[in-house]
């Protein structure tokens, strides 16, 4: 496989052909920020905090860097003031659904977030998927999911799944930026016991469903 030369942040790194921005960077030890990336699992683009801004046949664009494939003389920045507005905005609306989070009150210290614009809504989940998709790439248990869609989106345990693999399994755990999968799961076996029920946590609450549009 070939390799491809790029710039990040004015930098020469050499990476593979087929690489994502992200890789690159990591591989040249230069830090973008993620919320939603795994090295195990498929690139997913979710929480957009890994923006940077690319240069390439004199035009510039804002993509995110764990989706965007490296190509030749490709030229990137991962900071400049319009990368950390963006980040900051986006930060700030996580914050809204997750205020407690350490990890998203790191990237608000490093971004200046000083007050969040944003009416708080505190469902602990900022959706960045990593539970569901490495229940489904990396256990194949498919135990949690997605379920509605829009604003109504959320994550929720399969009690009938979830009551058989995940004590001895809870891995996808320690990969939650806010915890909040670990109080959706403990909330759920709590309250399953009755064969077929399905609990979602909206919130502070949990209310009993049969949940549509579920997603492995």
């Amino acid at each position: 496989m070939s390799e491809i030369l790029l710039q990040i942040d004015g930098r020469e790194v050499k990476t593979r052909e087929g690489a994502t921005i992200l890789e690159a960077a990591q591989s040249a030890g230069i830090d973008i920020p993620t919320l939603c990336h795994h090295e195990k699992l498929e690139p997913y683009g979710a929480c957009r905090i890994c923006t940077v801004e690319v240069e390439t046949r004199g035009r510039t664009n804002f993509v995110a860097a764990c989706l965007y494939p490296v190509e030749e003389n490709l030229v990137v920045r991962t900071r400049s003031e319009k990368i950390d507005k963006i980040r900051k905005v986006l930060v700030e609306w996580l914050l809204a659904h997750a205020p407690e989070s350490r990890v998203l009150q790191n990237l608000a210290q490093e971004y200046r977030v000083k007050e969040a614009r944003f009416e708080k809504e505190p469902s602990f989940c900022i959706l960045c998927g990593l539970c569901v998709r490495y229940c489904a790439e990396v256990k194949k248990k498919n135990a949690i999911g997605f379920a509605e869609r829009g604003v109504r989106r959320e994550v929720i345990f399969i009690p009938e799944i979830a009551s058989k693999e995940c004590w001895k399994c809870q891995e996808c755990f320690s990969l939650c930026p806010t915890e909040a999968v670990q109080a959706t799961f403990l909330l759920t076996e709590a309250l399953c016991n009755y064969p077929g029920s399905r609990f979602r946590v909206h919130g502070s609450t949990v209310r009993q469903c049969q949940p549509r549009n579920l997603e492995p």
